[in-house]
């Protein structure tokens, strides 16, 4: 099953402005530890070098970062682009503090799921959580 875990690839990044770098370094150890492919775009990427990074590497998903509050902002539109670069199938993945000031979860969730993300995770998610997610949402694991 490691093997077949190596063949996803993941393209990460923190998007917009954000210079939020440590993060990104943790979630790219933690995913690179758990058997997928990272490619790590780094900081104050755009929507634009999420998608062709996808891609450029045939990736399975694409994991968003972003702590400085844009998150709603910067991500607006991102499905919409995987749809025109011809990968409207990739799964998106988006965390961090994705919104200005405190905001009900549950709320912010439903509205990176509208804007066509399959996964949103709140501030201090731990990065086994979306490993976990990745894991079964490609199948690798049943949900219990």
């Amino acid at each position: 099953m490691v093997e077949e875990k190596k063949q996803l690839t993941l393209v990460l990044g923190v998007i917009g402005a954000d210079v939020h770098a440590v993060g990104n370094r943790i979630l790219e150890y933690a995913f690179t530890e758990a058997g997928f492919k990272v490619v790590n775009i780094g900081v104050m990427a755009s929507q634009e070098e999420f998608i062709n990074a996808a891609v450029e590497t045939n990736a399975n998903a694409i994991l968003v970062s972003s702590l400085y509050g844009h998150g709603e902002i910067d991500c607006r539109g991102l499905r919409e682009k995987a749809v025109e670069a011809g990968i409207g199938d990739i799964k998106l993945y988006v965390g961090g503090n994705l919104v200005v000031g405190k905001q009900d979860w549950q709320a912010v969730e439903k509205k990176f799921l509208a804007m066509g993300f399959d996964r949103a995770y709140p501030p201090g998610t731990m990065p086994q959580e979306a490993i976990d997610d990745l894991l079964m949402d490609f199948g690798f694991v049943q949900k219990c």
